[in-house]
């Protein structure tokens, strides 16, 4: 097999064709075909791998009659799923956790063949697959179980407040998380007692079918979840047009339209959107430790990633010693696309996103930025390979300064105070996610503190707050709305409900008191109820 190649921006062109990749094996495609809600006969389409270009799989296309079948009959079947206990449904998400560690070289092999990502960066799919579901397993029957609130009148009014399933949740997910974003948010939606039909990018269809198929085999029921496969603006339209609630991944263009078409059907809606990310480097930073972050942080599924960072913010006090280290980690990574672990990152997705990162670097280098690690395409490796890349005086002027490239694509930055360094990471219309580098914890607290980012990370780049799913991660500003991980996560696929219980005193007056009475005494009430510190 061949190795993964070195990167020098002075080197040739790796010798020879790009390796050949394994096609997927077609027994196995047709199985998972099976399970695709769809009409007899549908029509179909073919995948093609990012490895190589090759033909992947050939699966049945879901018509919009096909999404109303199913969330027809989701409906029907999310009644029972409703009545079973939480601890049935935390047993099959334990035993779907089992599943993806035991079947996690064949899931790697169907994740890298979808999205061309490198297979370490394949593993943080099944990662988070298998930590979500411990998780929800473990911690919903906390969140879910019905809580006690203060009621009108101490000792008078009882309140409960409960948590019901808000029905048939509708989840679009995207094509560069192809495992994890298509199972993930549907985990804790299945453990509030909801049904689910997802609709995956076309090019995550194997993935997101394999997911369920584990989930299946985990021993939840058949129609509970079902998958849907078609174009956004059919296919997809249709479940967020369907969903009793909607939970959608993508673009901030796209999500502006979802919640456009959740608000006038009155039904909640969730988007984690787009982002332009940064990283800051303090002047007391662990240099190597940073280099290593940063080189994850930028590059990871080839800047494929809603929260990797395109903005490197460097004090001015250590911008000579970190800035060439870093460039030299990343002129040292090895590019590859084979099925095997090695490679420090792989494939862009499609000529689409090869063409968006090419025109990006090519309009910064026209406008005067300079290239320090990277700009160039690498056919040799992969049909869709591009080095990763390191920009340094990029301006307003250029593409690259605001718009998100969403590829392996950096721009350094050097700033001159951590003030500096704030106003540049809020001086975009994203707050997705941020980090900072310090060896001071305190200040890297103060900083996060004025970062308007749902996420930051201090002297990590990402996996330390996104793999922190007992608390709340999602976006600001146009990154998004909503959370997923955590109480947030499971709250928003229920409706709150409040049961008051009146005993002995009422709200009216009892006979012979006059209302004029009535109020005085619930007054004298109030007073005593205030004194008493009672919220």
């Amino acid at each position: 097999m061949a190795q993964p190649a070195m990167l020098d921006p002075q080197s040739q062109a790796h010798p020879g064709a790009a390796p050949t990749t394994p096609a997927f094996d077609p027994a196995r495609a047709a199985r998972l075909a099976r399970r695709v809600a769809c009409s007899p006969g549908a029509q179909t389409f073919t995948t093609h791998t990012p490895l190589t270009g090759a033909p992947l799989a050939t699966l049945p296309m879901s018509s919009r009659e096909d999404v109303t079948v199913a969330f027809d009959s989701a409906r029907g079947i999310q009644k029972a799923w409703a009545q079973t206990s939480v601890e049935h449904r935390g047993a099959i998400l334990l035993r779907f956790h089992d599943l993806c560690l035991a079947r996690q070289s064949e899931l790697l092999d169907i994740v890298q063949l979808e999205s061309g990502k490198a297979r370490r960066h394949a593993f943080e799919e099944v990662a988070d697959c298998a930590t979500t579901a411990r998780h929800y397993a473990r911690a919903a029957k906390g969140y879910l179980k019905p809580r006690r609130r203060a009621g009108a009148i101490p000792v008078f009014t009882q309140t409960i407040e409960s948590r019901l399933p808000k029905g048939v949740v509708g989840i679009v997910s995207p094509w560069n998380y192809p495992l994890s974003l298509s199972i993930t948010d549907a985990l804790p939606a299945l453990m509030a007692g909801n049904a689910v039909v997802l609709r995956p990018d076309k090019q995550a269809s194997l993935s997101a079918l394999s997911g369920l198929d584990l989930l299946i085999e985990a021993g939840l029921p058949e129609g509970v979840f079902q998958i849907v496969l078609g174009d956004g603006s059919t296919t997809g339209q249709a479940v967020v047009d369907l969903g009793d609630y909607v939970c959608f991944t993508g673009s901030t263009a796209t999500g502006r339209r979802v919640a456009a078409t959740a608000g006038e059907r009155l039904v909640g809606a969730s988007l984690e959107l787009g982002g332009k990310n940064s990283m800051y480097v303090c002047d007391d930073a662990d240099i190597p430790k940073a280099v290593e972050g940063l080189t994850r942080g930028c590059f990871s599924s080839a800047g494929q990633l809603c929260i990797s960072a395109e903005r490197v913010l460097v004090h001015a006090d250590i911008y000579d010693t970190f800035v060439p280290a870093f460039v030299e980690a990343v002129r040292a990574m090895r590019l590859g696309v084979e099925l095997d672990w090695g490679a420090d990152m792989g494939s862009l997705i499609s000529a689409d996103q090869l063409d968006r990162v090419t025109g990006h670097v090519e309009d910064a280098k026209a406008k005067g930025a300079t290239v320090l690690a990277g700009g160039r395409a690498r056919p040799d490796i992969g049909p869709y390979a591009y080095e990763p890349t390191l920009l340094e005086n990029v301006t307003a002027a250029m593409e690259c300064r605001d718009e998100e490239t969403f590829g392996p694509v950096a721009a350094i930055y050097k700033v001159g105070s951590d003030a500096e360094a704030i106003r540049l990471a809020n001086d975009t219309e994203y707050g997705l996610n941020s980090a900072v580098y310090t060896r001071d914890i305190a200040r890297g607290r103060r900083i996060a503190a004025q970062i308007r980012t749902g996420t930051v990370n201090i002297n990590e780049a990402y996996a330390a707050a996104w793999g922190s799913v007992a608390a709340p991660m999602g976006g600001m500003k146009a990154s998004g709305v909503g959370r997923r991980h955590g109480a947030e996560g499971i709250h928003k696929y229920t409706e709150p409900q409040t049961v008051s219980v009146q005993r002995v005193m009422g709200f009216g007056p009892p006979p012979g008191v006059s209302d004029k009475r009535q109020a005085k005494i619930l007054g004298m009430a109030l007073s005593v109820m205030k004194k008493a510190g009672m919220s």
